[in-house]
């Protein structure tokens, strides 16, 4: 036996509309999932608040320079940050302040 949608057309035309499926839920569950490491968020939240290097990051974090190198190499593949080198020194940056809206969404949303 069927079940009866109690929802109008309109509606459920609406959410059909708007849940993600196909590869836009994946690149969303990909998007979202960077955000749950604390080493990535400490880093994106670190580069919010200026452009740095490696080492600077590494002491400022307080995490050995070969996890802030990996997870910016993770960061950079997944668009969040970007660099620039000046000389020999290679500063990453948050490559979009939507990343930033995010963190802060989060926060806002926690009530911190």
């Amino acid at each position: 036996m069927a079940q009866t949608l109690l929802l109008d057309r309109r509606t459920q035309d609406m959410v059909e509309g708007y849940v993600p499926e196909g590869e836009l839920l994946v690149s969303l569950v990909r998007f979202f999932s960077i955000f749950a490491d604390g080493t990535r968020l400490r880093l994106l939240s670190a580069l919010a608040i200026s452009e740095m290097c490696v080492t600077d990051l590494s002491r400022v974090l307080g995490i050995n320079q070969t996890t802030v190198s990996h997870q910016l190499r993770f960061l950079k593949d997944a668009g969040m940050v970007q660099t620039q080198r000046q000389g020999k020194i290679i500063f990453y940056m948050l490559k979009n302040d939507i990343v930033n809206d995010v963190l802060l969404k989060g926060v806002e949303f926690l009530g911190y």
